[in-house]
């Protein structure tokens, strides 16, 4: 008895994504069936390269199909094809599939850090990635990224954004003198950020992670009204002073109609080296009791660690100098979340869609 193709599809129909509740052959995900001797292989089309459950997923469906009478071999294929929300009215950059923004309610929480290894962690897991740096007072990714120089300017077609770790940045810091201070108004500002997103080449990206500056204001406000956001992602500490600032940026994000993917909270723990022994130096839990109340997704905790402080002085991001360090695979898993609740987005805007 031979198998067919209705038999395999029916058998998959059994494998449910854990993030979007749907079994994967009603998601699209399985593609190209082929059958020959008793052999099965098929594709499972992701959502995202940097999906959480990948091996799990490809796991049970192997073991789906060699349930099958007369399957002798059983190969998924795991591949990943990036969706996107859509534009609502807005003007879409050419390219880029997803844009996220990464905040705070106040400085000194780890936001640019947290941007900067969540990009880089992205590109890691097989993404297309882009990182704009949004803070244009205080422009610190080139110095996280090791990136010196000015970008090149290509005439009419734009400027060509560096890359460093995998990833395409560009940033205010890389256009004006280490120690010159920028002194604009808002408008000025509104065009800066404009032209970053329009004038540079960032050429086919699934996801462009832009580093807002503290506190709520132009910056954030100019994105939402000009792109479609994919979702904003909010950095905070444990204690109780930064949960409160960042619940500001929350309610921002809400007015804006930025869908909120999750909070991270950076520099949860201190453990130490020789003994193992967790120290909560700036409290515990804020992050995720913040998270309850707020209904947002609690992403994750990432711990102390010097070797972060040393990676962002010289260069070198932690998830690709050390990633074998706590707080390199803390982003590494962050990532995958990040890129989990875009999906689940995404997927809601399509049902939507579909519905209407």
């Amino acid at each position: 008895m031979s198998v067919t193709k209705e038999q395999v599809l029916s058998a998959l129909r059994d494998v449910q994504d854990p993030d979007l509740h749907k079994d994967i052959v009603t998601l699209g995900f399985v593609k190209d069936v082929q059958i020959e001797d008793g052999e099965v292989d098929f594709t499972v089309e992701l959502t995202t390269p940097a999906c959480p459950v990948k091996d799990q997923l490809k796991t049970e469906a192997e073991e789906k199909v060699a349930a099958i009478d007369g399957v002798t071999a059983a190969r998924a294929k795991m591949t990943a094809s990036v969706r996107t929300r859509g534009g609502f009215g807005k003007q879409e950059i050419p390219g880029v599939r997803n844009i996220l923004a990464v905040g705070a309610g106040k400085g000194g929480v780890g936001k640019t850090t947290t941007s900067v290894n969540l990009a880089v962690a992205l590109a890691k897991q097989g993404a297309r990635v882009g990182l704009l740096d949004g803070d244009v007072y205080g422009p610190n990714i080139p110095q996280m990224l090791g990136v010196t120089g000015a970008p090149e300017v290509q005439g009419e077609k734009g400027i060509v954004p560096p890359e460093a770790f995998g990833i395409k940045v560009i940033s205010m810091g890389m256009l004006v003198p280490p120690d010159q201070p920028i002194i604009w108004r808002g408008p000025m500002l509104h065009g800066a950020v404009q032209q970053f997103m329009r004038d540079v080449q960032w050429g086919e990206l699934d996801y462009l992670v832009v580093d807002l500056p503290p506190g709520t204001g132009d910056v954030a406000l100019s994105m939402a009204q000009s792109v479609p956001m994919a979702g904003a992602v909010v950095v905070t500490t444990p204690q109780g002073v930064a949960v409160s600032d960042v619940r500001k940026a929350v309610g921002m994000f809400r007015q804006l109609n930025i869908p909120l993917l999750g909070v991270i909270e950076n520099m949860s723990y201190f453990a130490c080296p020789h003994c193992g022994e967790r120290t909560d130096i700036f409290g515990t839990g804020g992050g995720k009791r913040m998270g309850e109340e707020l209904d947002i997704p609690f992403l994750g905790e990432v711990p102390i660690d010097t070797r972060v402080r040393a990676g962002s002085d010289e260069g070198q991001p932690i998830v690709d100098a050390a990633p074998d360090a706590p707080a390199a695979k803390a982003f590494l898993d962050l990532s995958s979340r990040v890129a989990a609740q875009v999906s689940i987005q995404n997927t809601r805007v399509l049902r939507v869609v579909q519905s209407d």
